[in-house]
């Protein structure tokens, strides 16, 4: 979409309730910083945090606002009129044209944030609804679903997959893009390889994510377990820790599946690191194996990085891997498929590297955040004309 800029930039109030940086929120960082200021100015209202903190770093103006865990609350009523009450004084104070919920959470006080304040409400789904992955009670999920999406002028999804699970008929799927710039193919893992323990020769699998049982990377292991005997030179990397500060009882389960398995000096934990284009720049073959991700960013940081992915056939990651083209797709929690298509990739080491070289073309051409700022951008000119 073509249009003059605007002789002065309307301002956009987004809103999180995270302290941390996850994944939705990252996204969100990227979106605001990239967004056109000659038609845009972001604001973010959040708690005082890592998030914040990101937000000051790239000169966006920041709104303290904590959004209490409404389910858990012994005063639903007083925390939800109390948090709205405040995000509309936010937005009135910014002038906002529009305000965005980033988060389901942040979705049920902008809602009423929106009523107050008369101002248009986005509802930006980056997450599958609990009752997706925890079925507790589906009826009422349903009806507050249904209750966001009338609220909502827009809703966007980051994938098809997110939308199908939304009742809303003004949905538009905008998929998440990262910044190119951040992601060297040619970039040395040397030094990476050398602070890991891992031989500079040997052919290296490996896995990202915060250790969750729901990013999978026991069967990563399990996979690992399968490929090993036949391809004895190759190595397996868990990249990721405990960002959110859980117990560690899943990490050390982990370390028990390996050692149980014969391959603690073949399966390697990097911790939570902050480097992870240099984890990824020492891998040649990507793998994710987890339950259903609403988009999964890591996936497409692998592709722009040269590396093949190897991935279950669920959730968003159809969307991302073109099987066949840019990696392999394998019916979901089937680890023998997994295992398959990461060994047929071993032993073809010059045909991983096309399929890897065609993962970064298509990042190029469908996933960076310059082309998600601008449909997002279309979007905003589109319904607030």
């Amino acid at each position: 979409m073509s249009s003059q800029p605007l002789a002065h930039p309307r301002p956009i109030l987004f809103v999180d309730h995270a302290q941390r940086l996850g994944g939705a929120e990252h996204s969100l960082l990227l979106l605001m910083h990239h967004l056109d200021k000659t038609f845009w100015q972001a604001h973010l209202a959040c708690p005082a945090g890592d998030l914040a903190n990101a937000a000051k770093s790239l000169a966006i103006p920041w709104y303290n606002v904590t959004l209490p865990r409404l389910r858990r609350s012994l005063r639903v009523g007083s925390d939800w009129y109390l948090g709205a009450a405040t995000l509309a004084d936010i937005t009135r104070q910014t002038g906002a044209s529009m305000v965005v919920a980033n988060t389901v959470r942040a979705a049920f006080f902008v809602a009423l944030a929106s009523k107050m304040s008369k101002r248009p409400f986005l509802w930006h789904m980056r997450d599958f609804w609990l009752s997706e992955t925890q079925p507790r009670w589906p009826q009422l999920d349903w009806l507050l679903k249904t209750m966001l999406c009338r609220s909502a002028m827009q809703v966007i999804a980051n994938s098809h997959a997110t939308a199908s699970h939304l009742p809303c008929h003004q949905v538009q799927v905008i998929h998440n893009g990262l910044n190119l710039h951040q992601f060297d193919p040619t970039l040395d893992s040397t030094a990476f390889r050398q602070a890991h323990h891992i031989p500079p020769d040997a052919p290296l699998v490996g896995i990202v994510g915060r250790l969750r049982p729901w990013k999978g990377q026991h069967r990563f292991i399990e996979m690992a377990t399968a490929v090993a005997p036949t391809h004895p030179s190759t190595h397996f990397i868990i990249v990721g820790g405990n960002v959110f500060e859980h117990a560690n009882g899943y990490a050390n389960s982990l370390r028990d599946l390996a050692n149980r398995a014969g391959l603690t000096d073949k399966i390697h934990f990097t911790g939570q690191i902050k480097e992870v284009d240099q984890a990824l720049a020492a891998m040649d073959i990507f793998v994710h194996s987890g339950d259903p991700e609403p988009f999964g960013m890591v996936n497409i940081e692998a592709m722009a990085m040269g590396k093949p992915v190897v991935a279950f056939a669920h959730g968003a990651l159809p969307e991302i891997v073109q099987h066949g083209e840019t990696g392999f797709l394998v019916p979901p929690t089937d680890l023998v498929a997994m295992a398959t298509a990461v060994s047929s990739l071993l032993s073809q080491p010059e045909q991983a590297k096309k399929i890897g070289k065609a993962g970064r073309e298509r990042v190029i051409a469908q996933f960076t955040i310059q082309k998600t700022a601008t449909s997002f951008s279309d979007m905003l000119l589109r319904v607030l004309g």
